[in-house]
């Protein structure tokens, strides 16, 4: 994968993240789908792997406020409740896609 991806904040009050691959596929996520699987150390307890984070804290109107790339291998996403620490490699993004098609 390259950061030649696009992303698009869609749906009601841009509650969904759309992502355009660089091969022309696309993937639709819930911005709170993709938050409660944030992997970072305030997330998930680093050495256990064990969930820190409650998924009911996470409020249902949750959006991407922003994102940045981080190199050519990951996005950092700027939530609404103030998280900012989570990496989102494209892979692991990649991998989430629910279409027949990753």
């Amino acid at each position: 994968m390259s950061n030649k991806i696009k992303i698009d904040r869609v749906g009601l009050y841009g509650q969904k993240i759309l992502i355009r691959w660089d091969d022309s596929h696309e993937c639709t996520f819930g911005a709170k789908e993709i938050r409660i699987s944030c992997q970072c150390a305030q997330c998930v307890e680093e050495w256990s792997k064990r969930q820190l984070l409650d998924p009911a804290t996470v409020p249902s109107d949750l959006t991407a406020e922003d994102y940045l790339f981080v190199g050519k291998y990951a996005i950092q996403f700027l939530w609404s409740d103030a998280h900012y620490t989570g990496i989102f490699p494209f892979d692991v993004l990649r991998a989430m896609c629910r279409c027949a098609r990753k």
